[in-house]
């Protein structure tokens, strides 16, 4: 009996490797591209969907981490670790991990009034942990040893505008009728960017009635 020549199994080179590692270049790539625009920002899987399953696309987040070159700030948050000379490895901002969450979740987020009124030089006053207004579920984040809090909002409170404009109506709110002065109008006609002042009107509908006369002269054109 002639001896039968062993059999071979047919194997595809590189078929579960390939494609993991074309998908942690593309991923690497676009958080490259992100960073050099946004050096602190902060990432979700669901940023990377259209890459690949989540499946996929967590093995490969754990890839950078485990390579040093992600870092976790939270659960599901990661950031690019940043060193300054000085100060050593920079905590992740509290700004790019709220925005990140509104990503993840689909939902708007802005900061308290008297939050907003400070971001935009209308009062100094500083609230003691970070706040933000929601129209998502109430909760509370931890990122290293700071408490970022959620509060759910009506509909009518947090707006589906543009990020800028619920700005400038959070700080409005805070400052109050009786407070807003020509003078803190002026200040945000020439703060605001043209391009943030054209979006204030596209906007109005969403705003108080009361507020539309300060938001009609903050998006005119400054006098020189």
């Amino acid at each position: 009996m002639s001896p039968q020549p062993a059999s071979k199994t047919a194997t595809k080179p590189g078929s579960t490797r390939e494609p993991a590692a074309t998908l942690s270049r593309q991923l690497a790539q676009r958080i490259t591209r992100l960073v050099s625009k946004e050096p602190a920002r902060v990432f979700t899987p669901a940023d990377f969907l259209d890459l690949g399953t989540p499946h996929a696309v967590g093995m490969a987040l754990s890839r950078m981490l485990r390579a040093g070159t992600l870092r976790r700030v939270a659960r599901g948050l990661y950031d690019v670790p940043r060193n300054h000379p000085l100060l050593g490895e920079l905590s992740p901002s509290t700004d790019a991990v709220v925005q990140a969450v509104a990503r993840r979740d689909g939902v708007v987020v802005q900061p308290l009034d008297v939050e907003a009124t400070n971001l935009l030089g209308l009062s100094e006053q500083v609230v003691a942990k970070p706040v933000y207004e929601t129209n998502g579920p109430s909760r509370k984040l931890w990122v290293g040893e700071q408490e970022i809090e959620f509060k759910h909002r009506s509909p009518r409170r947090v707006t589906a505008a543009a990020e800028s404009s619920n700005l400038v109506f959070a700080a409005l709110r805070g400052l109050g009728k009786a407070h807003v002065t020509l003078e803190r109008v002026a200040h945000l006609q020439q703060m605001l960017p043209p391009r943030q002042r054209a979006q204030l009107l596209k906007d109005l509908p969403l705003a108080p009635v009361w507020m539309h006369p300060y938001l009609r002269h903050i998006a005119a054109q400054p006098k020189d």
